[in-house]
């Protein structure tokens, strides 16, 4: 595992007053978030912690989801910013675990408060729905730094197994105080595995089932010729009383 070193989207630096201000604001929720519960945060904790004003939070975010949701970005620009091109022709799954883990180092500085907010989103149903939509955002990305498609229907397939797989990796890795990573290593090799074989059954499911889909198509198009035959045949017939009376 390469050791993390900071990278200047994250770092405050030429990009100017502004965005020192937001590198700041997450800066300080991470580190808060490593101390208290995310629940007990409270935006004017993170401006103070800052050192900024509560009129310069709202300058750049408008709640802790929305810096949350910042990092996020962030730490998928560093994954896609040092993308290794000598892994194009490397197998699917080496593609996406070499992706992965350069996440987890991404994500190293701030792993005890990262922990903290997923622990919060076990709690809440409506934490874990936003949390799984910024998860889904950055899952994208991670698959197409792989190269592996996420659009149609084994893209979305791919996109919300991913996310599953990576909620149980970082489940590990949250408490693996192993230098070398070894149970996070065997949690990924476990999870990308078991994802492949998947993966594999769907897109065999969907060949065998191709045929059926013509053959159901084939009766759909034939069914509304049917239906008007139908309907003539019935719009001379008398209204029904029962009807008329359960209308009114």
């Amino acid at each position: 595992m390469a050791e993390y070193s900071p990278d200047p989207i994250l770092s405050p630096g030429p990009q100017g007053a502004a965005q020192d201000a937001k590198s700041a604001l997450i800066e300080a929720l991470m580190s808060l978030a490593a101390e208290r519960r995310w629940e007990d945060i409270s935006i004017a904790d993170v401006a103070e912690r800052a050192g900024l004003s509560l009129t310069q939070f709202r300058t750049h975010f408008v709640s802790k989801g929305a810096m949350l949701a910042e990092l996020s970005k962030r730490l998928d620009l560093i994954v896609l910013n040092s993308s290794d091109a000598a892994l194009v022709d490397e197998p699917a799954k080496e593609r996406l675990a070499d992706v992965l883990l350069r996440r987890l180092d991404a994500m190293a500085p701030y792993r005890a408060g990262l922990k903290s907010i997923h622990q919060r989103a076990r709690r809440d149903p409506l934490a874990a729905t936003a949390l799984n939509r910024v998860v889904i955002n950055s899952m994208r990305f991670m698959l197409e730094a792989a190269h592996l498609e996420s659009e149609g229907p084994m893209g979305a397939l791919k996109l919300q197994g991913l996310v599953l797989a990576w909620a149980r990796i970082l489940e590990v890795w949250y408490d693996d105080q192993d230098e070398g990573l070894g149970a996070t290593l065997a949690a990924l090799d476990r999870e990308l595995s078991r994802g492949e074989r998947f993966v594999g059954y769907a897109r065999d499911l969907d060949h065998l089932a191709q045929p059926l889909f013509s053959i159901f198509g084939k009766l759909i198009a034939g069914r509304p010729k049917f239906s008007r035959r139908r309907k003539d045949r019935w719009a001379d017939e008398p209204e029904d009383e029962s009807s008329t009376r359960m209308a009114d």
